[in-house]
């Protein structure tokens, strides 16, 4: 999985998997896309709004969790 953000845009993609096959885009709401193929598969999520919806804290650092190890990282996002 890879994340990307644009903060010229305030877009972030989540990117489940690399695009091997057309996909479809949904629009799931006013601020979400999601990638899809034919077979269901799920390549990736769009996000508009991205700060909001990452939950981006107040001095634009987004903290990713990997609850398996216990272990945490922070991401500076430029705001």
């Amino acid at each position: 999985m890879k994340l990307t953000y644009d903060p010229r845009y305030n877009i972030a993609y989540i990117y489940l998997q690399e695009k091997t096959a057309q996909v479809e885009t949904i629009q799931v709401s006013e601020k979400m896309n999601v990638d899809i193929a034919p077979d269901g598969t799920i390549y990736g999520i769009e996000l508009l709004n991205a700060n909001h919806q990452l939950g981006v804290d107040e001095q634009g650092k987004l903290i990713v969790v990997n609850e398996a190890l216990g272990e945490s990282a922070e991401i500076k996002l430029l705001l």
